[in-house]
């Protein structure tokens, strides 16, 4: 077993004051008295950014905006804490898709597919495209996360009226909530907010701001809707040299719902996730790997590596703070460099083989 060097020391947190020590005694034992299990420092940061919104003078509009979206995000994190052990993948399309068209077709087989599969179901709660993919998976197996607007959005029948179904009054805490949650996502034929939510999805992986997970480009048999974009891509933002080559892996574009289903699968055939600890990403798999699949890695994806190679340990590593049932995990530890996404997804591509 290859030795793990230290991490650098992390810079300390900054004290949380609002610059008057008895105002900040009170906050303490305020959170003190929840008897609350959580960091402390976390609930008082918060309390003291509240408190400090006061003094700043922010407008009662501001205000409004901030308590609304906390309320929304505290709101859905109660919700989905009660399935934290289930993986769920997002599906977007249009909710104008009617529900005899091959678009909602496959999306039905695909939602049914993936509950099979043990997946739950995510999507933003609607008609269409989203009412399909829950028709397939069931409401059981369903999230709705719906946006509240003047027209058009409505929730589904399969989820209307569950406890599972969340309103937002924001599109970007909604968004949020998608991109947290999830463990793939579905884009299927769509207009405006498909593109929207696909493009947000790249982008957060592509400059390292989300983790990375499979994203899937669905289409009806022979359809070329999901073609037509990616020639798109090539033909001018890659030739302009606006994206890298490498960013193609973030994606892939499925030849029928079962290629979709098989590739979700096979990102956690041995993947299971991962964190940053420091400049270090510490992977966690399913079943270690052998000597010869790392030193074959370490040939592969020299590039990835910003020093030293890929090390593997048999659990948690020092100062990793991971959840006691994922503790026990192999770990791929290595130095990568913060750029070039679209490698990193090849990396954990290679640990499922």
């Amino acid at each position: 077993m290859r030795t793990i060097t230290a991490d650098s020391t992390p810079r300390p947190r900054k004290p949380n004051t609002v610059g008057d020590p008895e105002i900040d005694a009170r906050v303490r034992q305020l959170v003190d008295a929840m008897g609350t299990d959580k960091p402390h420092e976390l609930i008082e940061e918060m309390i003291f950014t509240a408190l400090k919104m006061a003094r700043d003078q922010t407008s009662v509009a501001d205000l409004k905006m901030l308590n609304r979206a906390l309320k929304e995000m505290r709101y859905a994190s109660r919700v989905f804490s009660l399935y934290r052990d289930k993986r769920k993948v997002t599906v977007f399309g249009s909710a104008r898709t009617p529900d005899d068209a091959p678009e909602a077709v496959a999306a039905e087989e695909f939602g049914r597919k993936m509950r099979e599969h043990g997946y739950m179901m995510v999507t933003g709660g609607g008609d269409g495209i989203m009412g399909a993919a829950q028709r397939g998976a069931g409401r059981e197996a369903s999230f709705g996360l719906n946006i509240l607007l003047p027209f058009e959005q409505a929730a589904n029948e399969t989820i209307l009226g569950d406890s599972k179904l969340i309103n937002f009054n924001y599109f970007f805490t909604r968004k949020l909530n998608f991109m947290k949650e999830t463990h793939a996502i579905a884009l299927f034929p769509g207009g405006f907010g498909t593109f929207d939510e696909g493009f947000e999805a790249l982008t957060l992986m592509q400059t390292g701001k989300a983790r990375i997970f499979p994203i899937v480009l669905v289409d009806k048999p022979g359809g070329n809707y999901w073609q037509t974009w990616i020639d798109f891509l090539r033909d001018h933002l890659l030739k302009l040299h606006l994206i890298s080559p490498e960013d193609f892996h973030l994606l892939h574009q499925a030849v029928s719902v079962d290629d979709a289903v098989a590739h979700i699968a096979q990102f956690y055939k041995n993947f299971h996730s991962y964190r940053w600890l420091g400049a270090r990403l510490i992977m966690r798999l399913q079943q270690p790997l052998t000597q010869k699949h790392i030193e074959q890695m370490d040939t592969e994806f020299a590039d990835v590596l910003a020093s030293g190679k890929f090390e593997q340990e048999p659990g948690a590593v020092s100062g990793e703070n991971s959840d006691p049932e994922i503790a026990h995990l192999p770990r791929l530890v290595f130095q990568p460099r913060r750029r070039n996404f679209g490698r990193l997804r090849q990396v954990i591509d290679a640990v499922n083989v």
